[in-house]
């Protein structure tokens, strides 16, 4: 049995979920995501909210039980609450700006770095040092937040480049002498 599985996902106010054929649809006040449902899965929609249960007693529908059921409560946060990356850039002449859909890095490259923000992401840069992604598809959000840590990843002798917000970065010590 499913630990994660057996819960419902609670429905907040303002946010409705609908099936039709095999999609899920949920729409709140940020907006609307569907999800593509699984055969081995049930769901079942009701006053406490959704329910998520394997279809049969096979192994697979229970592999799957758990999983689904978190894709269903990220749809549901998504559309009420939104996600959030935060990114930190550190290292002398490191910097980025957001230029319209566009996001201008400086990474110590010969060149600057143009990386374009797919739909449905926001990213703000509030200094020139942190880089806020935001939006209400978590695999989006995430995929966005790798793409750009991926052009310079933090280096364990000086700790520049790209990281996390709270992403501790385990340092070496330099040669000896």
């Amino acid at each position: 049995m499913s630990r994660i599985g057996k819960r419902p996902v609670t429905l907040p106010a303002g946010v409705t979920a609908s099936t039709e054929g095999q999609i899920l649809s949920v729409k709140g006040p940020k907006g609307m995501l569907e999800l593509q449902m699984r055969e081995e899965i049930a769901y079942d929609i009701g006053d406490d909210g959704i329910l998520v249960k394997p279809a049969n007693d096979t192994k697979q529908a229970r592999a799957f039980w758990g999983m689904q059921r978190t894709m269903v409560q990220n749809l549901v946060t998504g559309v009420s609450e939104g996600f959030t990356k935060v990114l930190e850039i550190s290292g002398v002449g490191y910097r980025a700006a957001a230029q319209g859909r566009n996001l201008r890095l400086q990474l110590g490259y010969s060149h600057d770095v143009n990386f374009p923000v797919p739909e449905g992401v926001d990213v703000k840069t509030p200094d020139q040092n942190t880089v806020e992604i935001s939006g209400i598809d978590k695999q989006k959000v995430g995929q966005v937040a790798a793409e750009i840590r991926r052009w310079r990843k933090p280096e364990p002798y000086k700790g520049k480049g790209i990281k996390y917000r709270g992403e501790f970065i385990y340092r070496k010590e330099g040669k000896k002498k």
